[in-house]
């Protein structure tokens, strides 16, 4: 089975999804990062033909995540990707954009839904582009990580952990919060 020991609605309820990554060693490392923190939903939209789960980089990158990796689900489009879920949340890092929240914020409402067994899609654009304006429209959420540095992005496999750390870190709080 994959995943970790430790197994929290928010576990089965979340699918990370990078659209048209460029680079297999961030594809690897983004498998490792998820996994790290009990994930194990990884889907790719597009895929540039080196971000392959079966090229060496991309396995040489994820250490002992090659569960994760293998298990990696390929999709044409993101319409497709996205099927049965019930929110769908796209990152960003471009400025101006309106009604952008933090990982944090992000953590609190999926925590919520994954709860009520609900299906929650994260969607990381490219490393050169990011996503698309349609791309960004196929969302419920946006989400941009706080940067304190000028810097137009953080990278793509650091991205997926620092959302997948939100997201376990809620889950963690919320289960503490609920014991008596």
């Amino acid at each position: 089975m994959l995943g970790s020991v430790l197994k929290l609605p928010i576990h089965r309820a979340t699918r990370f999804l990078l659209v048209g990554p460029h680079y297999p060693e961030n594809l690897g490392a983004a498998a490792r990062a998820i996994k790290t923190m009990g994930f194990y939903q990884l889907g790719l939209v597009r895929p540039s033909r080196l971000a392959t789960p079966d090229h060496p980089m991309a396995v040489k990158m994820a250490v002992k995540s090659l569960d994760v990796l293998e298990a990696t689900q390929v999709f044409e489009n993101l319409d497709e990707a996205l099927v049965g879920s019930d929110l769908v949340v796209a990152t960003t890092s471009r400025r101006g954009v309106s009604g952008v929240l933090s990982p944090r914020s992000i953590a609190q409402r999926a925590v919520v839904l994954a709860r009520q067994s609900r299906r929650i899609s994260i969607v990381f654009g490219n490393e050169k582009s990011g996503l698309s304006r349609d791309e960004l429209g196929a969302a419920e959420l946006l989400l941009r990580i706080p940067m304190a540095a000028d810097q137009p992005s953080v990278n793509l496999a650091q991205a997926t952990q620092l959302v997948a750390y939100e997201l376990f870190r809620e889950a963690l709080e919320e289960r503490e919060r609920a014991q008596p």
